[in-house]
């Protein structure tokens, strides 16, 4: 029997612009299309949201962890359902859970862990992101300085068969810890490589750029600087048009200030994204939990180490929304595009759009972008 529904709402963002007096048509847990208020087919029962703004479900390319766990601690497909779950309930309905410099044995684990959650269709899951181990030690953060190691042959063998096994696999890499040559490779074999956690000057992220790297992790943060003679890689990001750039919009990791001259300054066709950096605490009301041995404390809308080294974000993607328009002065359509199709086309997957053909992933937003509803595949899959 065929599943069909008409969605009608104040505002309806579809991707690219917020439209009114349109209905979003699915059927089957798939857009069928965008359609007049007046034109809905008779086949299609109408279920009218209301005053909200409806949108695609947001896209996070970076989450550490969530629900009470991070990535390198799940043990199960339960456990990284949970995660991914904790993130779903915040509108955050396709994410690529993010393993920081680990062990070579927790990688593998999670890498195998990460394949059966794409075999078996977990809620939400699309992919992983490696950040590390092969970063700069001096661009550490608060990854494990004794992890951090080069990436040898067996490493660059075990990525490429790992992509080949996985939705999407992103990797943070410090450029002058890998080669140009070790980029080209992992780019060829599927790898979408990204630099970060690295204190390399620009001529040298130009480099991996020309060899295959197209993204920067978390712009501005753990990275040489943009300073006048030496621009750094936040001038690569921002000077060369075939880097896209993660963003945490928290107003801690980036002042807003900076984040206005990134947006006015970036080169296309690279875009700048939003991603949250979420560790263990999202969707939970602890404040303190710990990472690789070493307590991390949960203040004023951070987390950090005792030291106060930054140690991931405490925000989701609707109150990076939220700081954006309203701190930021951005308009809601290009917040939007920030936190769904951009973040989508940087993995390569069809997300982050209410087009024909895409999966009916979508979030119900009221005021200030509180998430009142969310549906994966057509189906609410909460708030509860």
């Amino acid at each position: 029997m065929t599943d069909r529904a008409a969605y009608t709402a104040q505002r309806i963002f579809d991707g690219g612009t917020i439209r009114e007096n349109v209905a979003v048509l699915v059927e089957d847990g798939a857009v069928a299309g965008i359609v007049s208020a007046s034109d809905i087919p008779g086949a299609y029962p109408v279920d009218d949201l209301g005053k909200g703004l409806l949108s695609p479900g947001l896209v996070d390319l970076q989450v550490n962890g969530g629900g009470g766990l991070m990535l390198g601690d799940a043990r199960s497909l339960d456990d990284l359902s949970a995660i991914c779950a904790a993130h779903v309930q915040l509108g955050t309905t396709a994410m690529t859970p993010t393993l920081i410099t680990d062990t070579p044995e927790t990688t593998h684990g999670v890498v195998e862990l990460c394949v059966q959650a794409a075999a078996r269709g977990v809620p939400a899951f699309h992919g992983l992101h490696l950040e590390g181990p092969h970063l700069s030690v001096n661009r550490k953060g608060a990854h494990d300085a004794g992890l951090i190691r080069p990436m040898t042959a067996d490493d660059l063998a075990f990525y490429l068969e790992a992509a080949r096994r996985l939705p999407s696999l992103m990797m943070t890499v410090a450029p002058e810890t890998v080669t140009p040559d070790q980029i080209e490779v992992l780019r060829k074999g599927g790898v979408r490589v990204s630099l970060g956690h690295t204190g390399a000057g620009f001529d040298v992220c130009k480099r991996a750029g020309e060899a295959g790297a197209t993204c920067v992790t978390h712009l501005f943060n753990a990275m040489s600087p943009l300073q006048h003679r030496e621009p750094g890689l936040v001038g690569a990001a921002l000077d060369l048009g075939g880097f896209d750039a993660g963003l945490i919009a928290d107003g801690i990791h980036v002042d807003p200030v900076a984040i206005r001259i990134a947006m006015k300054s970036k080169r296309g066709p690279g875009r700048i994204f939003l991603v949250t950096d979420a560790m263990s605490q999202t969707g939970t009301n602890v404040n303190t939990f710990t990472l690789g041995g070493r307590t991390i404390f949960r203040k004023n809308g951070m987390l950090c180490l005792e030291d106060g080294t930054l140690a991931g974000a405490d925000i989701d993607l609707p109150s990076s929304l939220r700081f954006l328009c309203e701190v930021v002065g951005v308009d809601r359509a290009t917040a939007l595009m920030m936190a769904t199709c951009h973040p989508a086309d940087v993995i390569g997957l069809p997300l982050g759009r209410l087009k024909p053909g895409s999966a009916a992933d979508m979030v119900l937003f009221g005021p200030d972008f509180a998430v009142k509803k969310v549906w994966l595949g057509g189906k609410a899959a909460g708030p509860y």
